[in-house]
């Protein structure tokens, strides 16, 4: 090989990467930075450390379940329970702490446990009696929200001091709200390489071509709900740290806005292609986009259609990098 074809080489390769890149996650890119840049304008007190500290805090619950819902469609299903898990997850583990630092760890445990277990009833009817995932997770989502309520009849509930002082705490000036979402990433860079993520991956861009390579489809399936699941009880707790108390109807809008988050952040709903990263970005433009709305003074009843304006924007732009994946 000549010099000069050595020297164009790494040229080429990182214009390739640079075109390669899908026209989704540049509209995604775009709305994240024209909602921060328009947030900032209309409050300016949100670059305040109490600001900050606050947004995040109200960000970090659809932030779980955003990265939760997008396994679960990288994987090529789809968990319209995933709110109702939250707020099963949430009141059991503050039925089972009882406002009582001691058993901080216990009421950890109990609500990921929880939400390992919603993750895998969902699992199973998908993968094992192969129920279409919305059919099934709408029903499984009346039982979750059922039993939460039957834990919880009414909101209320304490938390323990330990898990609000941590979750309002800061680490050298950075409010721990912000540390759990970069550690949320941070998270998924490292479990993306893993064999079962890998796995969930091939299986919902080509399940036919995944299971003739070997790969095990009805597996992976279940682990794309479980590892959702279990994310979903981190959230829970998330939303206790940040309210103080239980509340069994928590959960009621998460589903559908985690399912938007994901829309938002160019992942394709067909499954096999996007990431997590991007559901995290486009929480972030939803609940931003929110503080938007009301700065601006928009009613009430407007701020669902311009919501839903959001999401189809983010729809279209997705669809335009559709011929070239075709291709």
């Amino acid at each position: 090989m000549t010099a000069t074809a050595t020297q164009a080489a790494p040229a080429t390769s990182f214009v390739d990467r640079v075109r390669g890149v899908r026209v989704a996650s540049w509209a995604t890119a775009a709305l994240l930075v024209v909602a921060v840049v328009a947030a900032i304008a209309l409050q300016p007190n949100l670059l305040t450390p109490y600001g900050v500290a606050s947004t995040f805090a109200t960000f970090l619950p659809l932030v779980l379940v955003a990265v939760a819902q997008a396994i679960v469609v990288i994987g090529g299903g789809l968990d319209l329970s995933a709110g109702a898990i939250v707020a099963l997850s949430s009141v059991v583990a503050v039925q089972t702490m009882r406002g009582e630092d001691g058993l901080l760890l216990v009421g950890v445990a109990a609500a990921v446990a929880t939400g390992v277990a919603c993750g895998l009833v969902n699992g199973l009817v998908v993968s094992r009696l192969r129920l279409q995932p919305l059919i099934a997770t709408f029903a499984s989502a009346s039982i979750f929200s059922g039993l939460a309520l039957l834990v919880l009849p009414t909101p209320g509930g304490t938390v323990p001091a330990v898990l609000t002082g941590t979750f309002r705490q800061a680490i050298a000036t950075v409010p721990m709200s912000v540390l759990l979402v970069v550690a949320v990433v941070l998270g998924w860079l490292v479990l993306r390489r893993t064999r079962v993520l890998r796995h969930i991956r091939a299986t919902g861009g080509d399940p036919a071509a995944s299971y003739a390579s070997l790969v095990p489809v009805q597996s992976s399936q279940l682990a794309s709900y479980v590892l959702s699941g279990a994310i979903c009880g981190l959230a829970g707790l998330a939303v206790l740290g940040n309210a103080g108390s239980g509340d069994p109807f928590i959960g009621g809008d998460l589903a559908l806005n985690s399912v938007a988050a994901v829309v938002v952040g160019g992942i394709a709903l067909r499954g096999g292609i996007g990431s997590p990263i991007g559901a995290i970005a486009g929480a972030i433009i939803l609940a931003l986009s929110s503080t938007i709305l009301f700065s601006i003074g928009l009613p009430t009843s407007w701020r669902a259609l311009a919501a839903g304006v959001v999401v189809i924007l983010a729809l279209a732009l997705s669809a335009l990098g559709a011929p070239r994946r075709r291709r």
